[in-house]
């Protein structure tokens, strides 16, 4: 860090578990916040600032916590990210969960706010649109992704790592490192060059587009292995060759797969563990699974980002935390909230279907305007 990143820090709030009202005693300390490097970085030859979320930057928010938090945050370390102002507005225009909860969290959770800070949490509500029921349901979907891994892991936990031997492959490799890599590489480029150009489109919406063409693959029965081994075809590989690589990309996929487990088994929390093994789920990220669908709606229909859960559903969100839904339950109520998010109707729209960017930028324009030290151009 080249620059003095407490002291360019313009909003700074603790993150999580703590910000929603879901914490224990023992969880984590996490800050997120935005900065803006000195004007001399700003106008130079030096790389745009774009985030610090190493631990050792994160660190010198110490001495913004109060007593309790430093207790915590000195046993376990302080983490979290800072954000330059441009990338965080620009997540922010895209309905980021994360950053909205920047903007929105409980005054009681700011750490560090400057008069800068304060004039983009009372700008706000210029970042909420429709692409909230993507960016949500992004999240949501990433958190069931984990659970089912981590279900299949606890019930069917691999009982060896993979070797070549099974998927027939011979212990040293036949064909040439390098002969499969410029094979793999032609590949590749003919995939890319199937690659949809998705233009100006913003973050979510892309994203809900690849889910739905997603889901049209699937239906034709077009998977990943599916359109690789066309991709391998057109570029002229021998069906020997392609059958060789896909055996070669499966065991690479499994011994990954099998590296990730156990990855999982040994860092986990060893009370967390016990709940996943007591209810066959992870049940920590159940509850933030059923939050962010739960968040995702309130935007679209109130136009608020509650962060705080307290006076909401906090209570119900720490039982399921603590296992009082089955996993049945959990899909069920999931998939339910899943599809009534994407089906909210117009009328009950509280929140613009795109943000105003012609606003924002000039919002930008002038938080940067006044820490450079000039008038604002209208």
């Amino acid at each position: 860090m080249d620059f003095d990143l407490r002291a360019h820090t313009i909003l700074l709030a603790v993150a999580g578990s703590r910000a929603y009202g879901l914490h224990t005693d023992s969880s984590d300390i996490d800050l997120r916040g935005v900065a803006l490097p000195p004007v001399r970085r700003l106008l130079s030859l030096h790389p745009e600032f774009d985030q610090a979320d190493d631990q050792g930057e994160i660190a010198v928010f110490m001495a913004d916590l109060p007593p309790e938090e430093q207790a915590i945050a000195r046993e376990s370390g302080l983490e979290g990210s800072v954000y330059g102002l441009r990338k965080l507005v620009r997540l922010a225009s895209d309905c980021n969960p994360n950053i909205l909860d920047v903007l929105f969290c409980d005054e009681a959770h700011l750490r560090r706010v400057s008069p800068a800070g304060e004039r983009l949490r009372a700008e706000r509500r210029l970042f909420l649109s429709t692409r909230a029921r993507h960016t949500y349901a992004g999240y949501a979907r990433a958190q069931l992704k984990r659970i089912r891994n981590h279900r299949q892991w606890l019930l069917e936990p691999p009982k060896r790592e993979p070797t070549r031997a099974d998927f027939g492959l011979p212990d040293m490799p036949e064909i040439p490192g390098e002969q499969l890599a410029a094979a793999e590489a032609a590949v590749r480029k003919k995939m890319d060059g199937w690659e949809i150009d998705y233009g100006e489109l913003p973050g979510s919406q892309v994203v809900a587009l690849q889910e739905r063409i997603a889901e049209v693959l699937a239906e034709q029965e077009l998977g990943a292995d599916a359109l690789w081994a066309s991709a391998a075809r057109h570029v002229g590989l021998s069906d020997n060759l392609i059958d060789h690589m896909q055996r070669e990309r499966s065991y690479t996929a499994a011994h990954r797969h099998y590296k990730q487990y156990r990855h999982w088994l040994v860092s986990r929390n060893p009370d967390r563990a016990a709940l996943e093994a007591a209810h066959g789920y992870d049940t920590k990220h159940a509850a933030h699974l059923v939050r962010l669908l739960r968040m995702g709606r309130e935007v679209i229909t109130t136009g608020q980002v509650n962060v705080w859960r307290g006076d909401i559903d906090a209570d119900e969100l720490r039982a399921i935390r603590g296992g009082a839904w089955s996993y049945d339950r959990l899909i069920e109520e999931t998939e339910a909230e899943f599809d009534a998010l994407q089906r909210i109707p117009r009328s009950a729209w509280a929140v613009p279907d795109t943000v105003d960017r012609e606003a924002i930028d000039q919002l930008v324009h002038e938080l940067l305007a006044s820490h450079v030290g000039i008038a604002p151009v209208s």
